[in-house]
């Protein structure tokens, strides 16, 4: 996993052992066959995140970061994110964002029937006073980051950088329909196959299927083969168990 995934720290490979093939090794263990170790920061205690935390199930956040196309075009990728899953829960990329464009990218993702009461925003003037009371119709109470403060939606900051870190820095997008194309395949990854440790290990769509954890901590059914399926060209993988045709039980 570690020769396939360079970009991987062991904590990932830890969560990926632990969720897709059911074998529980810590992280320390993990660390002792990396090349290479990742050093993390410790968390920070402020009011305000502990604000965010206690109402991350009810809380969305959204923000925008700019993509170069490989013709010099400067392109913008919008974000909305559940703070308390981290699930993405939508995207969409235009060279011409307005006030009006953003307002929609909400209606095609937020009926006001999901229980969401809060909306993180920084102040860029593209959040204007006619989209935020549009906000409020559904139910949303607009919360506005101080200025020049980008760790106050830190959970959004950190899911830009996981975007550019795990998708976006490795390849030379063509255009915008690229760039949607790209992320369509990432956001199905980072939703339903990418660990995050953050939630126990766990997936942020709660659909996603974990593997049972195996009765000896570290051997798989002797039926069973570890499988890697490729993610975006091969930049990731995706790990489970597959079963072994009755062939292929007898030869092993």
């Amino acid at each position: 996993m570690a020769a396939n995934n360079p970009i991987w720290g062991e904590e990932r490979i830890a969560d990926e052992l632990l969720l897709k093939i059911g074998i529980r090794i810590s992280p320390r263990t993990v660390r002792r066959y990396m090349p290479e170790t990742l050093q993390r920061l410790a968390d920070s205690k402020q009011d305000w995140m502990t604000f965010v935390r206690n109402h991350a199930k009810a809380m969305i956040a959204c923000d925008f970061f700019a993509v170069v196309t490989a013709t010099f075009q400067l392109t913008y990728v919008f974000l909305i994110m559940e703070v308390g899953t981290r699930r993405l829960l939508h995207f969409n990329v235009t060279r011409h964002p307005t006030a009006d464009w953003t307002l929609q990218q909400f209606r095609e993702c937020v009926t006001g029937d999901e229980g969401y009461r809060f909306v993180i925003h920084d102040r860029d003037s593209i959040y204007s006073k006619e989209l935020d009371t549009s906000l409020k119709a559904l139910g949303l109470t607009v919360l506005k980051t101080p200025y020049k403060s980008p760790q106050a939606n830190s959970y959004c900051e950190r899911l830009i950088g996981s975007a550019r870190h795990e998708c976006l820095d490795f390849m030379i997008p063509i255009n915008e329909a690229h760039i949607r194309e790209a992320l369509k395949l990432w956001t199905a990854h980072y939703n339903s196959g990418r660990p995050h440790s953050s939630l126990g290990p766990g997936f942020p769509d709660p659909r996603s299927l974990k593997a049972q954890l195996q009765p000896q901590r570290h051997c798989i059914p002797k039926d069973r083969r570890v499988v890697a399926t490729s993610i975006l060209g091969g930049l990731h993988h995706e790990y489970g168990l597959e079963k072994l045709s009755p062939h292929e039980g007898i030869a092993s």
